[in-house]
């Protein structure tokens, strides 16, 4: 199974709206004789290309997998289909797939055709692998990742409106791999109007467009904004409020010309926004600022997972808190890690346990 869920990992930043998963064909004398990732949405998933990988060899073997086989027909066919003409003996999987189609449905089909099923090996590892997926399908709204960089003294900002670096460069780079596997990055229009970011992916390779969301219920992101001078990155989405647009067409059309997507609510809610992007195929989003962005997002209770970059450096008085001064307590995240970056620190724990 770990074998599975490294194979597994291959899949990061590359299958939205499908899970990642991996898999693994071992004969009775416990030869690997096939591994296979799902790679991209539309193409064969993990057991097709372990099973392809394993041939005749697979009968009487034993799959192992990191999420349920699929019993249904979507951009591909069933692979419990594919399991059973194959031969395998018996499938080891490490987790219920929550999709209601699949659902324990493959299990029930492996087992009606006497392919013996064992589930919950590493279970803990793929439910995290797949937390995104699995948010998207119990909750309707993407897995959220406040990212925020605080000085030793508390700030995340020098002063109001000022643009501040606080990190070196091994943390940004970090920061940048996390853009990599995430299916978009999101800002408040305070941070376009302050920090005018690109918000693209640098220095790392990134195999699909990359979404950019900005919360703007009232549409005061420029139509000059650098982020809508790389469309060729990925999409820019603007979630607005319906007053908004009803009091200002002329910006809204503005907007729209230089190639943004609005998208106007009637509950400019942080939850609301997040909602309105399951038509994106976005199941995965960092939070990166402001700080008002945060504090709506934690208020609303929408972050599951932080990444705090802790600086050595000290601002001094009058900064920007992190959450708005909001009481934050780093140690009551859920599976807390630290480790260094450099002269930073990364904090990174679940607000909502992985289930």
């Amino acid at each position: 199974m770990q074998r599975a869920l490294i194979h597994a990992r291959r899949g990061l930043g590359r299958t939205t709206p499908n899970p990642v998963v991996g898999a693994c064909v071992v004969t009775p004398d416990q030869v690997v004789v096939g591994d296979g990732a799902h790679q991209r949405a539309g193409e064969p998933h993990a057991e097709v290309h372990a099973l392809r990988q394993a041939g005749a060899r697979a009968r009487g073997a034993t799959l192992y997998c990191t999420l349920e086989p699929c019993a249904h027909t979507g951009r591909t066919g069933p692979c419990t289909e594919r399991i059973i003409e194959a031969g395998i003996r018996r499938v080891v999987a490490a987790m219920e797939d929550p999709f209601p189609l699949v659902r324990g449905r493959g299990f029930d089909r492996l087992r009606a055709h006497g392919i013996e099923v064992a589930v919950g090996v590493g279970r803990e590892a793929a439910v995290r692998l797949n937390q995104p997926f699995s948010t998207s399908i119990v909750r309707e709204r993407p897995f959220v990742i406040l990212k925020a960089a605080a000085s030793a003294d508390g700030w995340i900002a020098a002063r109001p409106g000022a643009r501040t670096a606080i990190t070196a460069a091994p943390a940004l780079r970090h920061a940048q791999l996390v853009r990599a596997w995430v299916d978009a990055v999101a800002v408040g229009s305070d941070t376009v109007l302050v920090d005018d970011p690109w918000l693209t992916v640098r220095e790392v390779y990134r195999a699909r467009p990359l979404a950019r969301v900005v919360f703007d219920r009232r549409l005061r992101t420029p139509p000059t904004a650098r982020l809508l001078s790389t469309l060729d990155a990925g999409p820019v989405i603007i979630l607005t409020s319906a007053e908004a647009v009803q009091q200002a067409p002329e910006r809204a059309r503005a907007l729209d010309a230089a190639g943004a997507v609005l998208i106007a609510r009637e509950q400019p809610t942080v939850l609301e926004g997040l909602r309105a992007l399951a038509g994106f195929e976005i199941q995965s989003l960092v939070l990166e600022g402001g700080a008002r962005l945060h504090r709506a997002a934690w208020d609303e209770g929408v972050v599951d997972q932080v990444q705090l970059y802790l600086s050595p450096s000290v601002l001094g008085p009058g900064g920007v808190p992190l959450l708005g001064g909001e009481p934050f307590d780093v140690s009551a995240l859920r599976e807390l890690s630290v480790r260094p970056l450099g002269p930073d620190v990364l904090f990174e724990g679940y607000v909502h346990r992985p289930d």
